[in-house]
């Protein structure tokens, strides 16, 4: 694996290189979504930052993004939320490190039918803007970027706060 660090005065980036997975067409999963806990929900709940506001502005420049080098925008997908908001929340406290283990088992558990996937995952501390510090350092890195541009047409974004402060931002890809 692949990991970036950016420092800065005011904070730190760092990126794991991305993800790519390829399926049979038109097979689906055996495996069922896998719901968030009401431990997960209240640890998400009692973060200090708005999680789905970050999830927004990543969905936001990465379509701008895309709109820009003329590319099909992406559509979100609440399954694939769910399984980049679980990863997130599993990197954030611990239970996984940060990267993309089990990367196959969450785009399975989204349960429906995709021809490709990809995932891109960062985490950061100290920005104001945590989006945008992601989204920029994966713009700069060639196999996120790859992702950012690839065939693909749904995607799912999580965002999850650490007990040490470190904001971690999963965004997954499918080709459906």
């Amino acid at each position: 694996m692949i990991r970036t660090t950016i420092y800065s005065i005011l904070g730190t980036l760092v990126l794991s290189s991305g993800a790519i997975a390829i399926s049979v067409p038109n097979q689906t999963s055996a495996l069922k979504s896998s719901n968030v806990s009401s431990h997960h929900r209240q640890i998400i709940a009692q973060s200090s930052i708005n999680t789905t506001a970050i999830e927004k502005a990543i969905f936001q420049q990465i379509n701008n993004y895309r709109g820009s080098q003329k590319l099909p925008l992406l559509l979100r997908n609440s399954a694939s939320d769910t399984q980049a908001r679980i990863h997130s929340q599993n990197m954030a406290s611990g239970r996984v490190s940060f990267g993309h283990s089990g990367f196959r088992q969450r785009v399975q558990a989204i349960a429906i039918p995709y021809i490709s996937a990809g995932e891109n995952v960062a985490y950061n501390r100290g920005y104001n803007d945590p989006a945008k510090q992601a989204v920029e350092g994966w713009l700069q890195s060639p196999g996120h970027l790859a992702n950012i541009k690839g065939n693909y047409n749904l995607t799912g974004i999580g965002v999850a706060t650490g007990p040490n402060g470190r904001i971690y931002l999963t965004q997954i890809f499918l080709r459906v």
